[in-house]
Parts: C-alpha cells; structure tokens; sequence
C-alpha cells in the first residue's frame, strides 16, 4: 500500500467505464456538427444573404423581424445540442434530475429522427428517379427558397448529429437507469394492477395514432385532401417520402406500445419496444408542434393549414404526450419493484 508523506493513504484513480472513450469522441462529434448550422443561422441574423439565391422570399425586407427571431431560436435549440451532449457525458450530468436530461433528448430525438430517416430517402428516390418535387426547396412564384448545397450541408449536420446524441444517451441510459429497460417482454408482469391499467392506454394511445397514419398515407399517395395551398403546390417525390415516414412513426408508436402493454412477441428484449414508442411518439409530438406553430404565424393564406392539418398536428401531439406519461408511470413502477425478476437478462 503506497502512502503520501504525511502518512495518509492515498486513493485508488477512479476506474474509467469502456464507454469513457466513446463517449468522448461522441460528445466532439455531436459538437463539431452544430457548428456549421450554427454559423449559418448568425450570418443570415446580421444580414447575409449566403445560400440565399436572388428572388427568395427570404430576401425580403418585410420578413426580417421574422427572419431573426426564427433564425435565433433555431441557434438556441441547436446550441442546446451541446449542453446536452455535456450533460450526457460529464460526472454532474449523472446527478441532474430526469427529466432534465429524459425530456431534452426526447425532444432532439424527435425534432432529427424524421431528418435522419426522410432525407436520405429523399436523395435515393431522387437518384432512382421517382418523381420530382423540391421538398421545400422553393417558395411558389418567388423562386428558389434556398441553394441546395444548404439542405446538403444542414440535413447532414442534422443526421451527425442525431447519431452522435443517440449513442452519447444510449452510455448514459445504460450507467444510470440499465436496469429499468433490460429483460425481454415476457419478463413483465402479466397481472395486476399496472398491467390492467397499461391496457386501455396502450389501446387509446393505438387508435390515436391512426389519425396522423391515414392521413399522411392518403398525402403520400399523392392526394392533396386538406393541404394548404403552399404544401400541395410543393408535392413531390420529397413530399412522398416525408409523409411516408411520418405513417412509419405513428406505426412503430403504436406497435412499441402495444407490445409493452400486451406481452407481445415475448423473446423480443424490452429495448426494442420501448424505443419504438419513444422515438415514434417523439417525432409526431415534436414535428406536429413545430409545425403547428409555423402554421400559426403563416404569412397569407396560401401558406396557413387547413382544418384536417391543424386536427392531425394536434392529434400528434397528443400521441406523444401520452407516451410520454405513459413511459414515466412505466419506469417509476419498474424502479419501484426494484428491479424484480422482470430484468432476467441473458
């Protein structure tokens, strides 16, 4: 036993967990790529105009004020992807309640899944040559909205980005609360008071979803029933896949919850359907708000939703909101039982 001079022992170096690296180059990762998105954002705050072509709207005097406040809440929602990735890997983070870091990563998990997955979707019907549609990419009579390099460089940020903070939550969840998702499904209670009421949730939450999955089914096969007159002007292959993936979130919402609530697919890990329902509720709930909320500081006419937009953005939300409550009662009883013969992991 080593001792220091005055003769006190001293301590052992504290071990570093095999996720310590990872998390590291992680956390670098997920900051790196804030930064061009960032940068982006405070050009066109003090009035640059780069990536913005001649004859966009976003030229326009009239939207300047607009122009700032959008432009700055979105630095503000990106640059808090670096305090997240911070908490996520630093020994105070560990210590900070819950939902101060469940609830920031649901909502980046939202906001990037449907990113991460219609994007490159997008570029590979366009490569296939499905269809045209720019997705956004102009703005009606004004022309281009923006120069595609920015989508490229953004939407590839985005998709680092979502990688980088899935797996810095994955070593974190795994440190901090593994023993509360760990197990297969037929190791959950089949009786009982939990059970019982986890049923009809489950069955309300099903049923919900199946309003923003018929309707993003009946866009994405190309009717314009409902749409504003901006969004179906702007249809296309890119609008396709979009509301093609919205369907497969409230799909996989629906199908994480009920397996949970009805023991199916019993051998299956519990891992898989909790994180079904958490990233499928979080894309609707997060994507039906922000898109709610633009509607509702729509310009003109041509660009406010319509009844059938605004009901089916409401109902996502509510989806969400229901999971996410549901999920917190879930793991409150699973910690309550104090890890029971429920986390048989093999």
């Amino acid at each position: 036993m080593t001792h220091t001079l005055s003769g006190s022992r001293t301590r052992p170096a504290p071990a570093r967990s095999p996720g310590d690296a990872a998390g590291r180059i992680l956390r670098a990762v997920a900051i790196l790529a804030c930064l061009p998105y960032i940068g982006l954002k405070i050009a066109w705050m003090s009035g640059g105009h780069v990536g913005i072509p001649e004859g966009s709207e976003l030229r326009d005097p009239g939207r300047q004020t607009v122009m700032v406040v959008a432009n700055g809440l979105s630095v503000l929602m990106d640059a808090a992807v670096v305090v997240l990735a911070l908490l996520l890997t630093r020994p105070w983070g560990l210590r900070a309640p819950a939902w101060l870091t469940v609830l920031p990563v649901w909502v980046a998990c939202g906001l990037l899944a449907p990113i991460m997955a219609g994007f490159p979707a997008q570029l590979a019907a366009r490569a296939l040559g499905f269809g045209g549609g720019d997705g956004g990419r102009s703005s009606g009579s004004s022309g281009t909205f923006l120069a595609e390099w920015v989508f490229g460089m953004v939407y590839g940020g985005f998709i680092v980005q979502g990688l980088a903070l899935g797996g810095l939550f994955v070593l974190y969840a795994r440190r901090r609360w593994g023993h509360l998702w760990r197990g297969r499904i037929a190791d959950l209670p089949a009786h009982g008071a939990a059970p019982a009421t986890r049923r009809p949730v489950a069955v309300v939450i099903a049923l919900l979803t199946a309003v923003p999955a018929a309707v993003h089914l009946l866009w994405a096969a190309g009717s314009d029933a409902g749409l504003s007159h901006d969004r179906s002007q702007d249809r296309g292959s890119d609008f396709s896949v979009l509301e093609g993936a919205y369907v497969v979130f409230a799909l996989i919402t629906a199908l994480g919850v009920l397996m949970v609530a009805f023991r199916a697919g019993r051998p299956v890990r519990l891992a898989l359907p909790l994180s079904l329902a958490c990233v499928g509720s979080a894309a609707l709930a997060c994507w039906g708000g922000w898109l709610l909320l633009t509607g509702l500081t729509a310009q003109n006419a041509a660009q406010e939703p319509t009844a059938l937009m605004y009901l089916t953005y409401a109902v996502q939300m509510t989806v969400g909101l229901l999971v996410l409550t549901a999920g917190g009662r879930f793991f409150r009883e699973r910690g309550s039982a104090g890890g029971a013969a429920a986390y048989r992991a093999s």
